[in-house]
């Protein structure tokens, strides 16, 4: 790991202030991407800007309808929460899904997203229950939010503050794990939100997506065996040395009629 500067703001403010007057900054919230990247000599930021000390920025509130959680909130703060389990128990199981207990009392949802990791799950989630990304300086619609492999439409100094739910009639998050790190190999989120049916695919692709063909498919009659055999291309899919793009292909059929099922 190469020498940084170390910097811990108490306010948004102040930390787009620093990044601003820092040669080569990174904010940092959980770490779980960045350090590692760091240790490995992959990445040389001039500054690490800890997001942690700002204030307000974990936190779970809801209002009837809504769902919000703080950008600095905990995977298992997620996980573990009574209200996010009561509202959308999907979300929750999805954050207790993610990687081990270690990972999930760092990592966090802000950083989940903004780093937008191709296999990771909290993309599906977003994008699948049809949230808005709230940011410093403006809100920002799922679908518009995720931009490709490890790409966001988020500024340099642009900081996320916390992600809104709506809370759906019904959701189900299900995934295939890569046994070691828990990723999802391929991960799928169903969701009926204000009436439309929404398919988001994490793990299969370079970046998280929506089946639109299964929606249409599942807007006429919401089970498995209406989705089952409609193919799933594997033109452009991951293939690693975990799984091949045509298995991939196929695991997305599987997980998506499970995930149908879960959520009934």
């Amino acid at each position: 790991m190469y020498k940084f500067n170390y910097q811990q703001p108490s306010s948004v403010e102040e930390a787009i202030a620093l990044f601003k007057s820092s040669e080569d900054p990174k904010f940092i919230s959980g770490g779980m991407t960045l350090l590692p990247t760091m240790k490995l000599r992959l990445a040389q930021p001039s500054d690490l800007i800890d997001l942690n000390a700002v204030a307000d920025f974990a936190g779970i509130t809801a209002s009837e309808n809504t769902l919000t959680i703080g950008a600095g909130t905990r995977h298992a703060d997620v996980a573990g929460s009574d209200v996010v389990g009561r509202m959308i128990p999907a979300l929750a199981h999805l954050a207790d899904s993610i990687g081990d207990p270690q990972v999930r009392n760092r990592g966090t949802i802000g950083g989940s997203i903004a780093n937008n990791d191709p296999a990771a799950d909290y993309p599906a989630g977003v994008l699948g229950l049809n949230a808005t990304v709230v940011t410093d300086r403006r809100e920002i619609a799922a679908d518009d939010f995720f931009a490709g492999m490890f790409e966001t439409v988020l500024e340099d100094d642009e900081i996320v503050i916390a992600v809104r739910f709506p809370v759906p009639k019904r959701a189900a998050y299900v995934k295939f794990p890569n046994p070691a790190s828990r990723y999802a190999v391929v991960g799928v989120m169903v969701a009926e939100c204000a009436g439309a049916i929404r398919v988001a695919v994490t793990g299969a692709g370079p970046c998280v997506y929506r089946f639109t063909a299964m929606e249409a498919a599942l807007s006429k009659d919401f089970s498995s065996d209406a989705i089952k055999g409609i193919p799933c291309e594997q033109d452009g899919l991951n293939e690693d040395i975990h799984a091949s793009a045509e298995y991939r292909a196929h695991l997305v059929g599987v997980i998506a009629q499970r995930a149908v099922a879960a959520a009934g």
